[in-house]
């Protein structure tokens, strides 16, 4: 079956943009401005039927859509300042308009972004569109296509938490209850990492990605983009991921790396820069490995080694998660 990526790639051949600064396939877009400044641009679409989890507020839903394409500029290190929203909305949800409304605005508010307009219509199905707009130096940008082999591998948090909430959620497993509201407010309330990819450039970062689809897809984006490989030797597994591992017979490796929804950031490093960076800051990410000229991605721990296959989300090819499913609050 078609997937996301193949359709894009139908709809680039027809556009044929050329010379734009950053190259199709990246997590924003951009437009030069001239004097060394770019415009930068994003639209992300959240819809109910596979991006609101079951449980999920309407108020959740349109904070969620704001992160969704905050967590994109993050990765860049580009600070968004500026949204447009789109909202779809069937009639029968007329009436939980303000919490959507409210939803997007603590967001937007949040992340220092100014909603300025945007569009209305009925729909089948809730569809939020959120198109973020900012600007930046053009040498201060950081794309996917530049780790080099020797660079450090390096993520903003741990991992796997979210995919034990869809444990929780969509396969009946049990946890504590303070286990299971810290992972649950992961999916109903993720967060964007901009303030960690604000910082990039001064990590001396080489690329960077937003995790979204999850850790093992992103690594491998990044692979494909810079043309390089990954020797992971740390498993950035979260502390309640590892609980429920444990308690359940879980594959920690799993978790960690075929989960999604994390919205954390994995970047690679300049081994020297990062080094000569104040403490403060390379506390920030977490060392887990390192760029190689083999072009594979494989995890290389202690007593095992397992390739990481390129699994993750992507829309046409996986089960929805929520469909139909919309609570208020």
């Amino acid at each position: 079956m078609i997937g996301e990526r193949e359709l894009i790639k139908i709809f680039l051949e027809k556009f044929k943009v050329r010379g734009v600064p950053l190259p199709f396939g990246d997590d924003v877009s951009a437009w030069d401005l001239g004097d060394g400044r770019l415009a930068v641009l994003k639209i992300d679409v959240l819809f109910a039927g596979t991006d609101m989890p079951p449980g999920m507020t309407v108020k959740q839903a349109g904070w969620k859509a704001m992160v969704m394409a905050v967590s994109d500029f993050a990765a860049k290190g580009v600070r968004p300042s500026a949204a447009l929203v789109g909202v779809g909305l069937p009639r029968r949800l007329l009436g939980e308009t303000g919490r959507l409304a409210e939803g997007l605005r603590v967001a937007a508010e949040t992340y220092g972004v100014k909603i300025v307009g945007g569009d209305t219509n009925e729909a089948g199905e809730l569809t939020v569109a959120v198109a973020l707009f900012g600007t930046c130096s053009r040498d201060k940008i950081v794309s996917r296509f530049g780790a080099k082999p020797g660079d450090l591998l390096a993520v903003s948090g741990f991992f796997g938490s979210t995919a034990v909430a869809f444990k929780i959620l969509l396969e009946g497993f049990k946890a504590s209850k303070g286990l299971e509201r810290r992972v649950l407010r992961k999916v109903y309330q993720p967060r964007a990492r901009l303030s960690h990819g604000l910082i990039l450039h001064r990590l001396g970062a080489t690329a960077s990605i937003d995790s979204s689809d999850g850790l093992a897809w992103s690594l491998h984006e990044l692979a494909r983009a810079s043309r390089v490989g990954f020797k992971v030797g740390r498993l950035p597994l979260s502390r309640d991921a590892r609980v429920l591992a444990e308690s359940h017979g879980l594959d920690p490796f799993n978790l960690a790396f075929y989960g999604g929804e994390e919205f954390e950031l994995v970047a690679t490093f300049n081994p020297e820069s990062f080094r000569r960076a104040e403490p403060s800051l390379k506390r920030r990410f977490k060392v887990i490995g390192v760029a190689t000229e083999e072009r594979k991605v494989r995890f290389e721990g202690e007593n095992t080694s397992r390739l990481i296959e390129a699994k993750g989300w992507e829309h046409f090819k996986m089960e929805n998660i929520g469909r139909g499913v919309l609570d208020s609050s």
